[in-house]
């Protein structure tokens, strides 16, 4: 009986200090600290916002070449983000008549 009693223990402080050490997610808990939001009208607009839970993002779009055929929106922004490790993420993009470009450290660069 004392060998189940102290594995049950040890089992227990085991998962006591797994759950105490696991990282904190407070995002559903992030209240928006900053927000602004612009609507340009038909042919544009622009928003950002800071939570507090230290995620922001900021993004602006156009309308180009207006009552042409290669009218187009073209829309450039920028996300960061605070992973659970604390690790700080920040991503830069572009999207319009190219397609989608990201940037990021933490994105794999393609050969040229």
């Amino acid at each position: 009986m004392k060998f189940t009693a102290a594995v049950c223990l040890i089992a227990l402080l085991a998962v006591t200090v797994s759950v105490t050490a696991a990282p904190i997610d407070d995002s559903k808990s992030a209240v928006i600290n900053e927000y602004d939001n612009d609507n340009i009208g038909v042919d544009g607009y622009k928003f950002s916002f800071l939570t507090s839970d230290g995620t922001s993002r900021k993004e602006t779009a156009i309308l180009k070449n207006i009552g042409t055929d290669e009218e187009s929106i073209s829309v450039e922004g920028s996300v960061s983000w605070v992973a659970a490790n604390g690790q700080v993420y920040k991503l830069t993009y572009k999207a319009d008549e190219n397609g989608y470009q990201p940037e990021g450290d933490h994105l794999p660069k393609l050969d040229d």
